[in-house]
């Protein structure tokens, strides 16, 4: 075991290894493809190859053939084993040496929560995922979105699904993330990004240890065609979007702890099905 530790711990000692880890992590439970990371974090792919081999020797990161393309996602159980074993050894099992180990058993027992939806442009999925959580989750949750280059006017399609759907979209406008990193910003319970692109960058460390997730899906803004097919794209992900902060809100927020709500809200990003209806 103490060999194990020793190799996982080694092969993060490189930083672009370490690059690579932190945005296979961002994006769990997605399977990212080469051509992707290398694109992201600007590694030219044969480089990325070794990095990503070391990463799968050590058993941090796991590799699926889909088609022609090698996928890669971050292998928890191995991660997470690490993380635990260093907490018995290094530390000793005691939480007064290793605070951060004991969070996940501590339970969310507030009655109200701080949601940010995070997307790259923040002009329909992130505006929808908003919209939909304060209109049915009542004074649960107060729902934020924003993005890491934000458009200057939403969507037209996005506003057409919106109103359609019953929401007030006066209230709505596109924002940078920045905006909610200051001391005057809303404490967040949980953060999610809603598109692969917004969770391959660096976004700000969140104070307060908010749970956060991936819940990537298509961008209906890329669909072409008709008017009619660009509307359905965006009606896909409305449903995609609605489908899942349905199951969100429906969790036992207040009686789960830390480690299991993250699995759950992991759980939902990785349902894939919602995304074809």
């Amino acid at each position: 075991m103490e060999i194990d530790i020793y190799t996982r711990l080694t092969t993060l000692g490189h930083p672009q290894r370490l690059a690579v880890f932190r945005l296979l992590m961002r994006r769990y439970p997605d399977q990212v493809p080469a051509g992707e990371l290398a694109t992201a974090l600007d590694i030219k792919p044969s480089t990325l190859s070794g990095y990503l081999a070391s990463l799968v020797q050590a058993g941090l990161v796991s590799q699926q053939r889909i088609a022609t393309s090698l996928q890669y996602s971050i292998a928890m159980d191995a991660v997470n084993a690490t993380f635990q074993d260093l907490y018995n050894d290094c530390c000793r099992g005691r939480p007064d040496l290793c605070a951060p180990a004991p969070i996940g058993q501590i339970p969310m027992t507030q009655t109200h929560y701080n949601v940010l939806f995070i997307c790259t442009g923040n002009s329909a999925r992130s505006i929808f995922a908003e919209s939909i959580l304060r209109k049915e989750a009542g004074d649960r949750f107060t729902a934020y979105s924003a993005g890491t280059m934000p458009q200057s006017n939403l969507n037209p399609f996005a506003l057409d699904v919106l109103r359609a759907k019953g929401h007030d979209t006066a209230p709505l406008q596109s924002k940078n993330v920045g905006v909610f990193t200051g001391p005057n910003a809303p404490a967040f319970d949980f953060v999610f990004t809603v598109c692969d692109q917004a969770a391959n960058e660096e976004c700000p460390a969140w104070s307060g240890q908010p749970i956060s997730a991936h819940w990537g899906m298509p961008d209906p803004v890329k669909a072409t065609g008709t008017d009619a097919e660009k509307s359905l794209a965006f009606q896909r992900a409305y449903g995609a979007l609605h489908n899942r902060i349905k199951l969100f809100t429906a969790l036992p927020l207040a009686s789960l702890d830390r480690m299991s709500l993250q699995k759950a809200v992991d759980d939902i990003g990785r349902n894939k099905e919602d995304l074809n209806q």
